[in-house]
């Protein structure tokens, strides 16, 4: 009698961008930077506000430069940051649908969580603090990446920090130029879009919504990963 095959075993790690992954911030992101754009007499379009979702703040600074937005950048990270802390602590971190009923059960799992941002640390702090306790071990920040997504350091250096293979991770992202970075860094990857197709992006997988996802999802894209990069190393 041949035993059942046994399940794909989970990842090492689960790493999660923030800012439209997480939680819905994407909003209050456009509203801060129309409005700056505004103070200085330029206009910001929806178009526009779409090229800035998953950049690093500093290349958004620069392309707020480019609309013609008169401050340093340090100046307008430190404003954009400021304006979309205000509305979390006022409306509380918007929870994307599934994200916290994953993240519990991860938890549970004994699955370790990361959160792999690139906007600032005492952002990525409140929205965590919003949260139940022990869901992230680790946050690796805008301040702590080495070169932003696209890049793939903020991910390998979450790696690195939890001491865990970049293929037996999976990421949660959102936008393409995170994905690319997920990608990159080498880390199986998930994409959730919300204000923009991820089509194309590389993902290995897309899913429409977090919702009623569990960690074994998360394993069967780890094992899949797992299975074709073998296949292609025997080919």
């Amino acid at each position: 009698m041949s035993s059942a095959p046994l399940a794909p075993a989970l990842p090492d790690a689960v790493l999660w961008d923030m800012d439209g992954t997480l939680v819905d911030t994407e909003k209050h992101w456009m509203a801060a930077e129309g409005a700056l754009v505004e103070r200085f007499g330029g206009t910001w379009t929806h178009e526009q506000a779409m090229t800035l979702v998953g950049q690093g703040l500093e290349t958004s600074a620069g392309i707020l430069q480019e609309a013609g937005v008169r401050m340093p950048a340090h100046e307008i990270v430190d404003h954009l940051t400021a304006e979309v802390m205000t509305a979390l602590e006022e409306l509380g971190p918007p929870l994307r649908p599934g994200a916290l009923e994953l993240l519990g059960a991860l938890r549970d799992a004994g699955v370790r969580c990361a959160l792999v941002t690139m906007s600032l640390r005492r952002m990525a702090e409140l929205v965590v603090g919003g949260l139940p306790e022990g869901l992230f071990e680790l946050i690796v920040s805008g301040d702590d990446a080495t070169r932003p997504k696209p890049f793939p350091d903020a991910y390998l250096q979450a790696c690195a920090a939890l001491g865990v293979d970049p293929a037996r991770a999976v990421a949660i992202e959102d936008s393409p130029t995170g994905v690319r970075a997920a990608v990159a860094a080498g880390v199986p990857t998930v994409g959730v879009p919300l204000m923009v197709s991820l089509v194309g992006a590389g993902a290995h997988e897309l899913w429409p919504t977090l919702e009623n996802r569990t960690p074994h999802d998360l394993a069967d894209v780890s094992s899949a990963h797992a299975a074709a990069a073998a296949r292609k190393g025997h080919a």
